[in-house]
């Protein structure tokens, strides 16, 4: 059936997005005075409206646009480099990718564009550039 291919992605796009709000909640419980709980949930659906922005937007180099599209298309595709079957493992490699093109991206975009394009809370930026090891100007 089509389906089942479309049906397969949402379920482990889903288990992802759940994998990573428990370890978001996580570690918003053992460093309250770093990040808020708001803050850690909001994390990811902001990091995809960010995502999104820096795609739309024409300042931003082409470069760039096919970091996050083959990061999508990374995240979409049944084949990784570790296996999402194995516990722990199979989901660290999907994060270890985003980590790795979210601060490729923010290097070559510059914190100050994607101060402007982010449209969650400070807390939640200050984060990924923390992530990204950048400082914002």
């Amino acid at each position: 059936m089509w389906w089942e291919p479309v049906l397969a992605i949402l379920a482990g796009l889903l288990l992802l997005y759940a994998v990573a709000l428990v370890l978001l909640y996580l570690y918003a419980r053992r460093h309250p005075e770093t990040v808020s709980m708001r803050s850690a949930m909001r994390l990811l659906p902001d990091l995809l409206r960010l995502f999104r922005s820096l795609v739309t937007t024409p300042e931003v180099p082409t470069v760039v646009r096919m970091l996050i599209v083959g990061l999508l298309v990374y995240l979409v595709l049944p084949i990784d480099l570790v296996p999402d079957f194995i516990p722990v493992l199979g989901y660290a490699d999907d994060v270890i990718v985003v980590a790795v093109v979210l601060r490729a991206v923010i290097r070559r975009t510059g914190p100050d564009l994607v101060a402007s394009l982010w449209k969650g809370d400070d807390d939640g930026l200050r984060i990924v550039l923390r992530l990204a090891g950048v400082s914002r100007a």
